[in-house]
């Protein structure tokens, strides 16, 4: 087990329970350059996470907040997250800054997510927290406690001290990845990473754009706008009954109900994964009422079949080249394949003249971008030098 107590650079963790101690714990904290910041958490029978103790740590002191404490008040830490004079540190931040959107209102600012930083970095599309500790500090994570029953109490010593070392190590992972960034001028990348997650709006889901996540495989619009409006109410009735989405209505359910329509309890009811009680009662009724008025809408109003699907496809060997190319560039400049193009960017470079896409702009059009498209005008050829993939311009 990582001991946060050993040695000056590990203070031993503390315990904070209560809202004196929490306000003069970030009354210091905001005299840091920066602070790192992790949660624990239980989710898996809400919709909404349920936050269960908060890490901080600082320069001298490391704290594992309570956030389930009887009449703490968790106001001096929002204040923290919000001074815009301390850097937060979070490793793969985005289900931690979702907790503090809800609670607050607003994104931690400013904020540095050291996952992110990795990839810019050279480190790979997702590296884990502990390779990262292990590769830039030497240190080891022992994860044994990490599907602990966080809102469990008493917190036992072991999730304490579990729950500090995530924190701890994390200032020495930021002070090497930024020092690192810094000297190869790549802190300008992470910054541009950072707009996504420092967007309040990546955190609030529109429940009137969940279907799109289903995927359907249908042209036909009046059975998207009633998976539209089923999987909109689906979103609305978890989340205010605060239960995971998938435990009010499968996506199986979902399909096969859009694709049905039903119109009375009895037709509902033959639809999967739902019971007859369901389908009868109140939950089953308002279920029922945004079928009938999705099925009621003029045909103006209906959804538009996906395009991808039934629309000219790319080449796939231009897709394979170009492929080909950003893993030799993005091999050639150290930096994660994933930060730069995905699929669905490769297949529009491949099919399109002009497609406006991040891979064209700014740093990803210096690494990818521009030979992206004199690959396809025909400007440069790839070619083999020993084990390497090499450009051959004409």
């Amino acid at each position: 087990m990582t001991r946060p107590n050993r040695g000056a650079e590990f203070p031993p963790p503390v315990l904070i329970s209560t809202t004196g101690d929490l306000a003069a714990l970030c009354a210091r904290l905001r005299g840091e350059t920066f602070v790192t910041v992790d949660t624990e958490f239980m989710r898996e029978r809400t919709y909404w996470p349920e936050l269960c103790v908060v890490q901080l740590g600082g320069t001298d002191e490391v704290a594992v907040v309570d956030a389930m404490a009887p009449g703490l008040d968790l106001a001096p830490l929002g204040e923290l997250l919000a001074d815009q004079a301390v850097m937060k540190v979070f490793h793969a931040a985005r289900q931690d800054i979702e907790i503090f959107v809800l609670r607050y209102g607003d994104v931690p600012r400013p904020l540095f997510d050291t996952q992110v930083a990795a990839m810019v970095a050279g480190f790979g599309d997702q590296v884990g927290y502990d390779s990262l500790v292990a590769s830039l500090t030497g240190g080891q994570i022992d994860k044994a406690h990490r599907f602990s029953d966080w809102a469990a109490r008493p917190l036992s010593p072991a999730q304490i001290a579990y729950a500090a070392a995530d924190v701890t190590h994390l200032r020495r992972v930021y002070e090497k990845l930024t020092a690192r960034l810094e000297k190869d001028g790549r802190l300008e990348w992470v910054g541009e990473e950072m707009a996504l997650l420092a967007d309040p709006a990546t955190y609030r889901p529109d429940p009137e754009l969940m279907w799109e996540r289903l995927r359907p495989r249908t042209g036909n619009r009046r059975m998207l706008a009633v998976l539209r409006a089923i999987a909109a109410w689906r979103e609305r009735e978890a989340q205010r009954s605060n239960i995971p989405r998938q435990r009010m209505l499968k996506d199986e359910a979902l399909l096969e109900i859009a694709a049905t329509a039903p119109d009375s309890p009895e037709a509902l009811a033959r639809a999967r994964g739902v019971t007859d009680g369901f389908a009868r009662g109140k939950t089953g009724a308002s279920l029922l009422a945004a079928i009938a008025e999705a099925r009621a809408l003029p045909d103006s109003e209906l959804p538009e079949a996906p395009a991808s699907r039934d629309g000219p496809r790319p080449s796939p060997a231009l897709v394979s080249l170009l492929k080909v190319l950003l893993a030799s560039k993005c091999e050639q400049h150290n930096v994660a394949a994933k930060l730069v193009a995905n699929s669905e960017d490769i297949d529009r470079l491949a099919l399109e003249d002009a497609p406006d896409l991040p891979a064209l702009h700014g740093w990803r059009g210096e690494v990818f971008g521009a030979d992206a498209l004199a690959l396809k005008a025909g400007q440069i050829a790839l070619g083999v030098d020993g084990r390497k993939i090499k450009l051959i311009r004409s």
